[in-house]
């Protein structure tokens, strides 16, 4: 991705975004960025074990790479899932990749992660190994050439390896569809703006991954859509998720909605009204997630 592909992070995405600078301004989107993604783990961290769980492997992997690693979900599933392998994350944010390395030390597998801090739309990628599993989660979508990148993951890949590209199909959704009671629908109508906004600047979100792989030289191992819904009472991070997810989108999509939905989502997001999302229960997180398994011939 180019400096002109810059985009508000949404709940949810992994945190490659190449191109974007490491000024004041960037270290303070990280921190931001590095709360959601914390939820995100927290929040899905069943759903993220159940597509480590079903990957079609030929023999468990020892060597992986969790191409666009944010701070760590997918890393710490993968090594969880497959106790003698070990991982290297790259990801563009050197704030992420320092939480990531703060959390293995934290649960005594340092020893089994490497971080490698990378622009994975730059010419020359790092030396990254011959993994037997690469791990794309979120990720692949913020990519500026993405079939040159699905070549490059191609020929890293040891002979019979997969390739595993984890995508969201749709922005989690958390308010039922008549909140809120001022507004019933504010939260499609907010994810329709965001949506137009995101249209031309990430344009491969929502792509249909199986035939860019197929062109890369790839075999489809297995495609699976995992549905996720979890009610709000089976964790209180739900509603900072909720919070922090709308509050972050608010600022992109404010100028795109009327007054009124504007008055309504602020209504949400303000944490001393009544009307809180923060005090709600009756919050859900609604969402899906479209795996597709590759594997080098």
């Amino acid at each position: 991705m180019t400096r002109t592909h810059q985009h508000a992070p949404r709940p949810g995405e992994g945190s490659h975004q190449p191109g974007h600078g490491h000024d004041g301004h960037q270290e303070h989107g990280d921190a931001g960025q590095a709360e959601i993604l914390d939820l995100d783990a927290e929040v899905l961290a069943e759903h993220v074990e159940s597509i480590t769980a079903w990957l079609p492997l030929n023999n468990e992997p020892r060597q992986i790479v969790d191409l666009g690693c944010g701070t760590g979900a997918g890393t710490f599933a993968l090594l969880t899932r497959f106790p003698d392998s070990h991982v290297t994350a790259v990801d563009l944010s050197a704030g992420h990749l320092q939480i990531l390395r703060e959390k293995a030390r934290d649960r005594g597998v340092e020893r089994r992660v490497r971080t490698v801090q990378a622009d994975l739309d730059s010419d020359h990628w790092p030396d990254l190994g011959t993994p037997d599993l690469v791990w794309a989660s979120a990720s692949m979508h913020h990519m500026a050439d993405p079939d040159r990148a699905l070549a490059r993951v191609h020929d890293l890949l040891a002979p019979g390896g997969l390739f595993a590209v984890v995508e969201l199909d749709g922005f989690p959704r958390f308010l039922p569809a008549d909140a809120p009671e001022s507004r019933p629908g504010l939260e499609e109508r907010v994810h329709a703006a965001a949506d137009g906004l995101h249209a031309e600047r990430v344009p491969h979100r929502g792509a249909n991954w199986g035939p860019m792989l197929s062109a890369a030289g790839f075999t489809i191992a297995d495609e699976r859509t995992f549905t996720i819904n979890i009610e709000g009472e089976r964790s209180e991070a739900i509603g900072r998720y909720a919070y922090r997810g709308l509050q972050r989108i608010r600022g992109a999509v404010a100028p795109a909605l009327s007054p009124e939905d504007r008055a309504a989502l602020d209504d949400l997001l303000d944490t001393d009204s009544p009307n809180s999302i923060l005090r709600r229960d009756d919050l859900a997180v609604r969402t899906e997630r479209t795996v597709w398994a590759a594997r080098r011939a």
